[in-house]
C-alpha cells in the first residue's frame, strides 16, 4: 500500500492515494503483502474457534433466531466489509483503532480477532459469550486518547462509540442480505435489530439507548451523521481493506467482486465522505455474478479445517429447533425465537 499516484490507479480509484490517505504512515509494500497472506485461513480459524463443540445452552440468540440465519447467509462477507467502512467514518472510533492497534502490521489478525468474537457471541453459550465480552471490555479500559483531527478525547468503552460500531454492523447485515443474500421479511428484519441489541449490551451499552427497530436504527444513524468524516487514518485503512495486497491471485479476483458489492450497498452519503465514485447500476446480471462469487468464496472458506464440521453442527441445531417448533414457528422460518434475553438475566429463565 503506497501513496504514489499509481496506487490509486491500480486500486480502481479506491486506494489511499485516491482518497487522500496519509502518506507518512503508509507501511512498505512488503509489510502489506505479508499481512494479507492467510486471510481466508485465519478468518476460517476464527469462525471455528467461536463455535463450541458442546455448548452448555443456546446462548443469547439460539438456533431459532434470525441472527443465526443472517449470520449464515452468503452475503455475510459483504456485510463485514461494509460495516468497517461505516464504522471507520466516526473520527473517535477510528482514532482508537489507529492509535492503539497494530492493524498496519497485521490487519488480517485484527479482522480475525473481531470475527472470532462475533462468532462466540452469536453461536457460543451464554458463559462463553460473557467471558468474551469481559475480555473485550477489559481491553477497552486501556484504549483512551485524544483524536488529533478533532482534538476530542475518546475512550473505547464509551457507550456512544460502542453503539456506533454496533449500528454499523447491524445496518450492514441488513443492507447486504437484502441485495445479495436471501432477503428477510420485514418482520424478520425487525426481529434481527431487536435480537442484536443484546450484543451491544454485552459490551456495556445501556439497553435504553440501543435501537431495537429498523426505523429506530435508521434514525440513530441519521443523528450521528453530522459527526462523521473521512480522516486520513480512515482513508488509509479502508483503502487497504478495499484493495489488500499480497492475496493469492484467485482470492484477489474474488475480493474485487466483494469490494464492488460492499461499495454498492454503501449509502451515498458514506461514499461521498470517502470521495469514492458512485458504482455503476447493479443490474440483475451483475448481481448474479456477485452472488456466484460469494458462493465460490464460501466453498473456499468451507474447505478450511474445521469449518465444515462447525457448519454441520450449527445446521443440525437449527433443524432440531425447527422440528421442535412443529415446522411452523419462528425457529422453522428463521424468525425471532423469543429466547434472546439480556445479560445478567437468571439462566433458568432463558
Amino acid at each position: 500500500m503506497t501513496a504514489e499516484p499509481t496506487a490509486a490507479a491500480g486500486s480502481g480509484g479506491y486506494g489511499p492515494a485516491a482518497a487522500g490517505g496519509k502518506a507518512s504512515t503508509v507501511v512498505p509494500p512488503e509489510a502489506s503483502t505479508a499481512a494479507a497472506v492467510g486471510l481466508v485461513e485465519r478468518y476460517a480459524a476464527a469462525f471455528v474457534a467461536g463455535v463450541p463443540d458442546r455448548p452448555e445452552d443456546d446462548g443469547f440468540f439460539g438456533p431459532g433466531s434470525v441472527t443465526w440465519r443472517l449470520a449464515a447467509d452468503l452475503s455475510a462477507p459483504v456485510a463485514g466489509l461494509r460495516s468497517v467502512l461505516i464504522q471507520a467514518l466516526h473520527p473517535l472510533a477510528m482514532a482508537g483503532v489507529d492509535q492503539h492497534s497494530d492493524w498496519r502490521r497485521d490487519p488480517v489478525g485484527r479482522l480475525a480477532a473481531t470475527s472470532a468474537y462475533l462468532a462466540t457471541i452469536t453461536y457460543g453459550d451464554r458463559a462463553g459469550a460473557e467471558r468474551a465480552a469481559r475480555r473485550v471490555r477489559a481491553i477497552h479500559e486501556h484504549v483512551r486518547g485524544t483524536d488529533t483531527v478533532t482534538g476530542r478525547r475518546y475512550a473505547a468503552g464509551d457507550p456512544a462509540l460502542l453503539l456506533w460500531v454496533h449500528a454499523g454492523l447491524v445496518d450492514s447485515v441488513l443492507a447486504a442480505v437484502r441485495l445479495f443474500g436471501t432477503p428477510p421479511a420485514d418482520t424478520d428484519a425487525e426481529a434481527y435489530v431487536g435480537e442484536m441489541a443484546v450484543s451491544a449490551e454485552l459490551l456495556g451499552v445501556p439497553r435504553e439507548i440501543i435501537p431495537d427497530t429498523v426505523a429506530g436504527l435508521q434514525e440513530y444513524i441519521d443523528g450521528v451523521r453530522p459527526e462523521l468524516e473521512r480522516t486520513a487514518a480512515a482513508a488509509e485503512s479502508m483503502g487497504y481493506m478495499l484493495d489488500p495486497a499480497g492475496m493469492g491471485e484467485e482470492i484477489a479476483e474474488l475480493w474485487q467482486d466483494l469490494r464492488d458489492a460492499a461499495l454498492t450497498t454503501l449509502p451515498g452519503w458514506a461514499r461521498d465522505l470517502y470521495g469514492y465514485p458512485a458504482p455503476p447500476p447493479m443490474t440483475p446480471a451483475r448481481r448474479t455474478e456477485i452472488r456466484q462469487t460469494l458462493g465460490v468464496f464460501d466453498v473456499v472458506f468451507m474447505a478450511e479445517p474445521g469449518v465444515l464440521e462447525a457448519r454441520q453442527q450449527l445446521a443440525l441445531r437449527m433443524r432440531t429447533a425447527a422440528a421442535g417448533s412443529g415446522g411452523h414457528g419462528p425457529a422453522a422460518t428463521g424468525g425471532k425465537a423469543g429466547t434472546v434475553v439480556p445479560p445478567g438475566t437468571d439462566r433458568a429463565r432463558s
